[in-house]
């Protein structure tokens, strides 16, 4: 069984995608930006940003029954590599002493030019997906 949830932004829908998606042990859990109550948040914050996005990704995964303990590997988007510091900080502080596989890669630019960083993440709990 495939289990699928919605965070509500405007683009899942513009582009046809879910929140996460759950099936057998594994959660996809796509890009999470600087979302909060459908607004940008902490314009130029890249750590405060980070954290964001993570709760963003928190959130997705607690709607099928996950956490972040759960999660073997992130990918960070960002838009400013020299600001990597800031970002890894965020990610080192939300993972604790669970951290997945990450990479972190600078992009060009994200959706909206305010967001600094997009992470996503996959995660393991058996049954999970129902």
């Amino acid at each position: 069984m495939t289990r699928r949830v919605h965070s509500g932004a405007p683009w899942e829908e513009a582009v046809g995608y879910s929140r996460a998606v759950a099936a057998g042990d594994h959660v996809w859990v796509t890009g999470c930006t600087s979302i909060a109550d459908g607004v940008v948040v902490y314009i130029d914050d890249a750590y405060a940003q980070t954290a964001q996005a993570i709760r963003n990704v928190a959130a997705a995964l607690e709607q099928v029954g996950a956490s972040l303990a759960d999660v073997v590997r992130t990918r960070i988007f960002v838009t400013d590599i020299s600001r990597w510091p800031d970002h890894g900080r965020a990610h080192r502080e939300a993972f604790g002493d669970t951290p997945p596989a990450t990479s972190m890669v600078q992009v060009a630019a994200l959706i909206d030019p305010r967001m600094l960083v997009e992470v996503e993440a996959v995660a393991y709990r058996p049954g999970v997906g129902g």
